[in-house]
């Protein structure tokens, strides 16, 4: 066998072992319940995968449970991990234009018992998946969804890490000495308008006083909705100051598997 052919050969059973791996990607639509208020999520995992495993819970951005929550749910999937899009809207709602998303975002933002009550429905209903491992539960936000991800954090969510990607760090209800038991990584553009420096001081401060693990990067030059490959859209539809950087958010991507990777060592 030539040195090249056997280079073909190899690149071949690569990409078959790859695409494998991908075509055992599943997500359906699941539903769960907070009173009377039905919550649309979409459940993702990996079949190629046996036994018990993490689940990571995917809060989605100011615009609602839409495809790009999803996106992500099924790049955990490919990782190995049950990946759980949730609603924090309600009947998975969604919108189409900032003045409603705005509107979704500050119902939940000023009503946290009711925040909170979603987001908890959708941790012990990803618990209960049989492929999951409840001990090891991880989530991550965007945008709004950063947001909520860092208050549950700050509550003291029984999680082992959170991930907030372009998310609000201002809270009226700071951690407390001791409280958070999540490891936290955060992700943030120097030049996000909607994050400006002093809230950035002030989130570190925060969790240097509570005792937290946590980590900050910030990424010089980069505006909001940095992973969102829509945000130049959105952007330019609705003047919104905010733009897709692929540098950003590879960089964070891969930052946040290594950072998954330490946090379910066993």
């Amino acid at each position: 066998m030539t040195m090249r052919i056997w280079l073909s050969l190899c690149l071949v059973i690569t990409l078959f072992a790859a695409s494998s791996a991908l075509a055992k990607v599943t997500g359906r639509e699941v539903e769960y319940r907070v009173g009377d208020t039905v919550l649309k999520g979409y459940l993702a995992e990996n079949t190629s995968f046996k036994g018990l495993r993490p689940a990571v819970l995917v809060v989605h951005e100011w615009w609602g449970h839409n495809e790009y929550a999803r996106k992500r749910a099924r790049m955990l999937a490919e990782m190995g991990y049950v990946a759980l899009a949730v609603d924090m809207y309600g009947d998975g709602k969604t919108a189409q234009h900032p003045d409603d998303a705005g509107k979704f975002a500050a119902e939940v933002m000023k009503n946290k018992a009711v925040g909170e009550a979603r987001f908890n429905a959708a941790l012990e209903f990803v618990k209960l998946q049989p492929s999951v491992d409840p001990s090891q539960i991880a989530a991550i936000g965007y945008c709004f969804g950063g947001g909520v991800v860092l208050h549950m954090a700050r509550q003291g969510a029984d999680l082992k890490g959170v991930v907030s990607f372009h998310g609000s760090l201002a809270t009226d209800s700071p951690a407390q000495p001791g409280a958070v038991k999540a490891k936290v990584l955060v992700f943030s553009g120097d030049a996000d308008k909607m994050i400006p420096p002093e809230q950035v001081a002030a989130f570190k401060d925060e969790m240097t006083k509570a005792g937290a693990s946590y980590r900050f990067v910030g990424y010089p030059g980069v505006m909001h909705s940095f992973t969102n490959p829509d945000a130049d859209k959105f952007a330019a539809k609705f003047k919104l100051p905010m733009a897709y950087n692929k540098k950003a958010d590879l960089d964070s991507w891969a930052q946040t598997k290594k950072f998954f990777k330490e946090i379910f060592a066993k």
